[in-house]
């Protein structure tokens, strides 16, 4: 299969280091690809979205739910502070079945209850790590 002959971008007798063959630059005024594309696109949007806004007007399924996406993005949970009984310096398996007994008689719901096992669940790794830590500086005060 063959390859298709690119042609080299840029100047080609130009080599970093060398003097810039337009020292004053770009001229000003002149606009590049991009920018006038995303005008003309700025320029059609009223129209485009007044198709969708008919075509979802008319049933049409994608055109309504793209059209309520924009207007009424979808709600986010808000999360409202819980108390409950909660000892932190239990065991970190008594931390939990506290969290857990708090969702089972409704004083957390479920997903506030998934987040405050995940924290002590990172918790728990720190306190290890450090736990080691004290231990490999025992050891080697041990050997001194």
């Amino acid at each position: 299969m063959d390859q298709p002959e690119t042609k080299p971008r840029g100047n080609p007798t130009w080599t970093p280091g060398c003097k810039s063959p337009n020292p004053a630059g770009r001229p000003r005024g002149i606009v590049d690809r991009r920018s006038r594309v995303t005008q003309a696109l700025a320029d059609d949007a009223p129209a485009v979205a007044r198709v969708v806004i008919d075509a979802a007007l008319e049933g049409d399924i994608q055109a309504a739910s793209l059209v309520l996406a924009r207007v009424a993005p979808p709600l986010r949970g808000q999360v409202q502070p819980v108390t409950f009984d909660f000892d932190p310096k239990a065991s970190i398996s008594q931390q939990v079945e506290q969290v857990l007994s708090a969702i089972a008689k409704g004083e957390v719901p479920p997903d506030v209850g998934k987040q405050v096992i995940d924290a002590v669940q990172a918790l728990s790794q720190v306190r290890a790590v450090e736990e080691l830590e004290q231990r490999l500086v025992a050891l080697e005060e041990a050997r001194a």
